[in-house]
């Protein structure tokens, strides 16, 4: 540590390496606040009924978790989830419940994730097992 030797007290190291700028924390949450916008904006055009419920992804770090929901009277009909690397089953089982309950037609709800890569492949094994989007 270097020490002024007019007034005896430590240096301060320069600000940009003592205290590094808090861009990560903006950057986070920026991308926090995008994504609830684009879910607002999906949950706008979207609702689910009796005859074609809304068929919802939520995407953890460790997890992927699909429902089918009917929103008319708030009530999840079927669930599925599955560690990320198995996005498809899920899918593949979502799909099974619902065939199991007589859903055949149903409507995704990305929640403003990108129609890409784990949520895409998700949609694709339900609709593998007959689900019509």
């Amino acid at each position: 540590m270097k020490v002024n030797m007019l007034e005896l007290r430590p240096v301060k190291k320069p600000l940009e390496l003592n205290n590094p700028p808090k861009a990560d924390k903006k950057n986070m949450l920026e991308k926090k606040v995008k994504k609830l916008r684009r879910h607002r904006r999906v949950r706008a055009k979207i609702n689910g009924t009796a005859e074609t419920p809304r068929l919802c992804v939520f995407r953890s770090n460790q997890y992927i978790y699909a429902q089918i929901v009917d929103d008319e009277k708030g009530k999840t009909i079927a669930n599925a989830k599955g560690d990320l690397k198995s996005a498809k089953e899920v899918g593949i089982e979502i799909a099974e419940k619902a065939m199991a309950q007589k859903i055949v037609k149903i409507v995704f709800d990305r929640a403003g994730y990108k129609y890409h890569g784990r949520v895409k492949s998700l949609a694709e094994g339900a609709r593998e097992k007959g689900l019509k989007f």
